[in-house]
């Protein structure tokens, strides 16, 4: 369930009217643009955006960058952005930083994404950056190139300047390029002969008596969320701890913990962005790119059970914790982003957290925004596929 507060009626012709007011001149109006465009759904914006630039013949994400700097700046352009195209840049990011911590990120992204899902960033992803992930992940070629000057201007300037990144493990690159290739079949009938046969081959592998890294791999990256679902649940009753527990059992390598996030975002992905977002607002300095990037993806999709995690492993509210970790306008977006909410009212899923935020893609290629039955949350529809410049930028 996402946190937006929508309100009671989309008034398309007056959000545009209001924008152009609140952005015009010297001084813009943060407060009142946030309050607008932080309250619509995906869609919605994407139609504020398009309507912008018909109406008044300039690109609304031009607009908002030269009103906007710094943190905030990037919060609301990715906020903005097309969800798929959203995700490339958080990716493309992520890779250029490198490390441990990104590659933990980047597990994150890719395993809360179906396949369908992971087909719309990987064609986002070659359209802006004139590379495969698959490539730029293995160092196949991994050069950084330009955005497309017309399109992507407005956020070019944007990107952090980061020294070449850290070498990963050979296993590590293995896991991530298996799982971003997108392989899982979806809501497919469960087998119960191989989700005990895969439950064994997984705890040999564990406890090194048989099998290799290849299997871990094999199992992870091609079985429905269904199917892993029975195989931990065999797992479990068979060996009497979660397959969590056993990855970190006697040390944990880099490989390892690389696995049990993979474990964690199928089984628990509320409790994954929980931890990240404990580890980025509960350290001595806050991490601002991992704040944004767990707010801007998360709000319409799972945010209410991802504070509710957060509240049980940190004892403490989460927009408390932004509201002492950051100040200004930027804190007001991301408040209004997280929203208030009786976290009682709310339970965890188990499930691999992607729900339905992705539009399927039509037969001819057309755009389907189509808001889900729970959009009111603000749990709108989350990916929708472009057609001939519909939903993209216009600039």
């Amino acid at each position: 369930m996402g946190t937006l507060t929508l309100p009671p009626c989309f008034n398309l012709q007056e959000d545009c009217k209001e924008l152009r007011s609140s952005l015009k001149g010297l001084g813009s109006n943060e407060k009142k643009v946030i309050e607008i465009l932080g309250r619509r759904t995906q869609a919605q914006r994407l139609e504020i955006a398009q309507a912008y630039q018909t109406v008044y013949g300039e690109s609304l994400h031009k607009r908002l960058k030269s009103a906007f700097s710094g943190k905030l700046e990037k919060c609301i352009l990715l906020w903005m952005m097309d969800s798929a195209e959203r995700d490339a840049i958080l990716m493309h990011e992520l890779m250029k930083v490198g490390g441990t911590k990104a590659d933990r990120s980047l597990i994150g992204l890719v395993c809360t994404r179906n396949s369908a899902q992971l087909y719309l960033i990987k064609q986002a992803y070659y359209t802006m950056f004139n590379q495969t992930i698959e490539n730029h992940m293995d160092g196949t070629d991994s050069h950084f190139v330009e955005f497309q000057k017309s399109k992507w201007a407005f956020w070019r300037s944007s990107e952090s300047k980061v020294k070449e990144a850290p070498k990963r493990l050979v296993s590590v690159t293995k896991l991530l390029l298996a799982l971003v290739r997108g392989n899982r079949p979806e809501n497919t009938p469960v087998d119960r002969h191989i989700a005990l046969n895969d439950a064994h081959q997984l705890h040999k592998v564990v406890i090194g008596k048989g099998g290799n890294e290849d299997t871990l791999v094999r199992i992870l990256c091609t079985r429905s969320i269904q199917q892993l679902t029975a195989t931990f649940n065999y797992y479990h009753q068979h060996y009497g701890r979660e397959l969590e527990q056993s990855l970190t059992r006697g040390g944990c390598g880099e490989f390892e913990q690389a696995l049990r996030y993979t474990v964690m975002c199928y089984r628990q992905p509320a409790k994954f962005y929980a931890e990240e977002l404990n580890a980025a607002l509960g350290g001595a300095g806050t991490d601002d790119d991992a704040l944004i990037r767990v707010v801007t993806t998360r709000a319409e999709v799972d945010m209410q059970y991802i504070k509710l995690e957060f509240a049980n492993e940190s004892k403490k509210k989460l927009e408390d914790m932004i509201a002492n970790e950051t100040s200004g306008n930027y804190r007001y977006f991301l408040l209004t982003l997280v929203g208030p909410g009786d976290l009682g009212m709310f339970s965890p899923r188990t499930s691999n957290g992607s729900m339905s935020f992705y539009s399927p893609r039509t037969s001819n290629g057309s755009a389907s925004l189509q808001q889900s039955a729970g959009s009111q949350n603000g749990s709108a529809s989350y990916y929708s596929p472009r057609s001939s410049g519909q939903g993209s930028f216009q600039m």
